[in-house]
Order: C-alpha cells, then structure tokens, then sequence
C-alpha cells in the first residue's frame, strides 16, 4: 500500500469568519454566489445526492445538476471529487474523507478560493504564514488535500472523534461546532463519489481467484539489463541515450511513444489520462489508466484497472521480457496494485504515486509480481 510521508511541523489553521447564517465571508464577491445556511443539512437523500453527482461525472451540465447544500455543483463536484480521490490514493478510510469533505464545505463551500480571512486560501482555506505551503500549492486542490490529511493523520484518536471534533482538531476554529452541519451531505458525497472510483473499497477481502500463470510468470528472475547503465534518471525525463528498440512489435512503439509523451505530468489516482496535460486533475493518468490509454492509441483495448490487466494477454517470464510488456508490482501476482509498461533496454516508464510525475525507472528497482503480454 502507498506510504504516507511524515506530517507537518505546525498544526495551526485557517481562521473561519462566520456570520449569524454561518457563512464564511472570503470577499464580498464570492459570499454572494453562496446561499446560507441555518443549522444542519439533515434528511440527505443519498440516492438522489449519488443520481445527481454521477449525471454531472458523465457530463451533464451543472445547470440540470440539482443537491441540496450545493449551489455550484458544476464547480463544487469536481473538488469533492478531488479531495477522495486523493484521500483514497494515500490510503485515508472513508471517515477521513468525510471529514476532509465536511471541512472544506464549511471552509470554502468546496470552492477553491483565491483569497479568505488574512492569507486563508483554497479548498480548506490554508495559510502560507501558517506553514502550509505556498500560495501557489495551497491554490493546488491536491496538494491541499494533501496537506489536510497529513495533518489530520497525526491526531491522536481522530477514528474515534466526531467528525466536528477530528475537523476542529486540524482547522483550529473560532468556531469549533460548525463543521457538523456539513456532515450528512459530507457522508453522502463520499459514498457517490467513491463508487466511480475502480477497486475504491480496500478493505473488501480479496477473491480467491488465483492466476497460476500470473503467479508463476516471474518466476524469481530478472531480465538481463536492469536499467542501471543509464546512472540516476531524472524524473519526467528521457535517459540520454534511450531509444525504443528497433526490434519492438510496431504497436508496442506506438503505446510507449504515447505514454512518453505523458512524462512530467502529475499523478491521479482514479484519472482517467485523457488529457494529462490538461487543467482538469482527473484527465491526470494513474498507472492503469496511462496503461489503458497508451495502448488505445495503438489499438489495443485494455481493461481499466491494475487488478483486471493483470489478466489480459498472457503471461510470460520476467527473464524474456519485450518492450510493451506490462510489468506488476506491489499486493501480491493475483491481485498486484501497481503496473508499468516495460520500454527495453531495462527501463519502465509508470505513473508511480500521487504527487509524483509519470517517470521512467530502472527495472531493478522493481519487486516483480507478474509480467503480461498484451500483443
């Protein structure tokens, strides 16, 4: 599973200015495209909040988007998603991601604000001159959700806090008890939002649905050239010298040619690498997804996930590998959590983890679990 690194030196947070309808008042401008609440947002129909987020993913507009205690569910979706997807990428149980969702609905209605009370900023409304970061990667919906969860894991109890309680215990409110109203439609959206996701329940047991050639397809061997004659590779970088080999089956070329040019862009768990150069996060690739779609643009179809392309083609020895190969790692060969696409010559190029870009890599840096030939 993904590690997550050590947390923030100073818990200190984003002030919340709340008027009488507990509403944050960021800038006279952007309060008044928030309608304000009084009390709870109680009797959330799940259901209909999973209806409306799905139509909206699939690409309804906003204006036929209808959720009680979102105005601006066009914009507001987007950042809800975001803040799971991340969530679930470093691996926060879904009450975490409750409570990220309910602090950034009070924080900033699920916008990400370019100003707030002082120096408060984006989705939860950190601050630079509080140790946050920059305004530039607080302006940054990953990277501020990021941030939240680092410092929400290093609260001592927070699973068996409320939600208000774990939200406060980050945020450091003047206003401690106003993070509960969001916490139904903060549980609702969760739930919608992680259904779209792929594999997003990782406490379910596994299948017992063992693939004998998978398991048996590295064999304990390595490939002949391991990668490490092109010294440290940068990362989003071509290694000088590097060049597909002559001898690549022609759509194996065209799929690495394609994710190469992916290199550089930042990682999404659940991105679907459709537009990874793009500004909207979820065109970002993940590693099944960039697998997916570099090898749409040579006119092979794969399935989506690492845990069902662990089963396509067949499989083969880590010792005769060929460029196109898919190389698992990570869990176990059955049901691997990490793929990467072989490029010869000993390298891999991957979407490793959030925060870090598509990359090429070394094979000896790779725990092999099994390799598949999809050509």
């Amino acid at each position: 599973m993904k590690g997550i690194a050590a947390g923030i030196g100073v818990v200190v947070l984003s002030p919340l200015l709340l008027a009488g309808t507990a509403m944050m008042m960021a800038s006279s401008s952007e309060a008044s495209t928030t309608s304000a609440f009084s009390g709870c947002l109680t009797g959330i129909d799940t259901a209909a909040v999973t209806k409306e987020v799905t139509k909206l993913l699939d690409g309804a507009s906003g204006k036929d988007i209808h959720i009680q205690g979102l105005d601006l569910p066009a914009e507001q979706i987007p950042n809800a998603q975001t803040i799971v997807a991340t969530g679930i990428s470093l691996d926060v149980p879904k009450k975490g991601q409750i409570i990220a969702l309910a602090t950034a609905m009070q924080e900033s209605r699920l916008r990400n604000l370019n100003s707030g009370d002082r120096d408060s900023l984006g989705l939860f409304q950190q601050r630079p001159s509080q140790g946050w970061g920059t305004a530039q990667q607080i302006r940054d919906p990953v990277y501020a959700s990021e941030r939240f969860y680092k410092a929400l894991l290093k609260v001592d109890g927070w699973q068996q806090m409320k939600v208000t309680q774990a939200a406060q215990a980050v945020q450091k409110s003047g206003y401690p008890d106003a993070y509960a109203q969001w916490e139904d439609l903060a549980t609702a959206l969760q739930k919608a939002i992680a259904a779209t996701f792929p594999n997003a329940d990782k406490d379910e047991p596994a299948k017992d649905t063992k693939d004998k050639d998978a398991e048996s397809s590295s064999g304990g061997c390595t490939p002949d050239k391991d990668g490490t004659s092109f010294g440290r590779i940068p990362e989003g970088s071509v290694p000088k010298g590097y060049k597909i080999p002559k001898d690549a089956d022609p759509k194996a070329r065209k799929a690495i040619e394609w994710a190469m040019h992916q290199l550089g862009t930042l990682y999404q768990w659940g991105g679907s690498c459709a537009d990874s150069h793009g500004p909207d996060l979820m065109g970002r690739c993940d590693c099944s997804s960039l697998m997916q779609q570099a090898y749409a643009h040579a006119d092979v179809h794969l399935t989506r996930t690492t845990y069902t392309q662990v089963n396509e083609g067949k499989a083969v020895s880590a010792k005769n590998l060929k460029p196109g190969d898919l190389i698992f790692s990570r869990g176990t060969a059955a049901r691997p959590e990490h793929v990467g696409l072989y490029m010869g010559e000993g390298l891999v190029i991957e979407a490793p983890r959030t925060s870090k870009p598509v990359r090429i890599t070394p094979i000896r840096d790779w725990d092999i679990l099994a390799v598949r030939r999809v050509l």
